[in-house]
């Protein structure tokens, strides 16, 4: 159950897809001036070296955020259009960093924590006995600190008491690491009750794509809960290579509940970026579904 450390992860092309979608989520629900409550449901460590430690040993940031950061300041030179979706997010990510490199990559809890307002709060959750440490210590050096709540907690179990929050706006990230087949039944379970106490709330849920059973089919259930609640929702994959046999991780989704009717424009510009970026062969490509109620 432990043995998942986000650190071995961090700059990813999976986490390059859910945090430039998130990033967009956060900065359409806080166009209302209304208090915003974020709820991340496994947080991790909440920022990572990319130097040292544990991302050193996968190089996955190298497939990744360092590959897109070659492929941005290229772009700079040819004076080419980024795209809005891809320049909000190495913004995001350059202010975490100092200079022209990136040294550290900030996980959700710090992507969110710098863009709360002062009315806005931040709930995290985290088991790991040494990631929640880490967090917390993390945590209490932002600025936004006192905005932000760090719980040691099951976030499957206690997610519907946090629903739905006081100002009836609220962003909720659940993005488990699947290791544990159960996860998958916990997810569908979780989400069946929060639409029930909160069904106008936004909710992303990143997800594997990988060569089992319980993954391949998650989409289609997340579907099924959704539409029985006559909710919309969106749906986005990005593949970076097709390599039969592989084990490494190449392609991830992100399945968005109520999500802003921006979005799927704000995506379709940006996903063909990350995949001229990030695409290894040409297997590379998006997928970009959606419905409406």
């Amino acid at each position: 159950m432990f043995s998942y450390r986000h650190a071995f992860h961090a700059g990813s092309h999976a986490d390059i897809l859910k945090h430039l979608t998130l990033i967009h989520l956060v900065s359409y629900l806080q166009e209302k001036p209304g208090a915003l409550t974020i709820i991340d449901t496994h947080a991790g460590a909440g920022i990572y070296s990319l130097k040292d430690g544990f991302a050193t040993v996968s190089k996955e940031a190298d497939g990744g955020i360092f590959r897109l950061k070659q492929f941005s300041q290229d772009y700079e030179k040819l004076d080419k259009p980024l795209g809005e979706g891809v320049k909000d997010f190495m913004e995001c990510i350059d202010a975490q960093n100092l200079g022209n490199e990136v040294d550290v990559y900030p996980g959700s809890p710090f992507i969110f924590a710098s863009l709360l307002r002062p009315q806005d709060r931040l709930k995290l959750f985290e088991l790991h006995p040494k990631e929640i440490d880490i967090l917390r210590h993390n945590v209490s050096q932002l600025k936004q600190a006192k905005q932000i709540d760090v719980y040691a907690q099951d976030s499957f179990s206690r997610l519907k008491g946090l629903l739905p929050p006081p100002s009836r706006r609220g962003l909720v990230l659940i993005d488990p690491s699947y290791e544990d087949k159960q996860d998958y039944r916990y997810l569908e379970t979780v989400m069946e009750e929060a639409l029930q106490r909160f069904a106008t709330g936004c909710y992303a849920i990143w997800y594997p794509i990988i060569p089992r059973r319980e993954s391949v089919g998650l989409p289609d259930r997340m579907k099924k809960i959704v539409t029985s609640h006559q909710r919309a929702w969106l749906q986005t994959e990005l593949r970076v290579e097709n390599v039969p046999g592989e084990r490494r991780l190449q392609a991830s989704g992100m399945f968005i509940i109520n999500p802003p009717w921006t979005l799927k424009k704000y995506l379709a510009q940006a996903l063909p970026i990350l995949v001229k970026a990030l695409g290894q062969d040409s297997g590379a490509q998006f997928v970009l579904n959606s419905f409406e109620t």
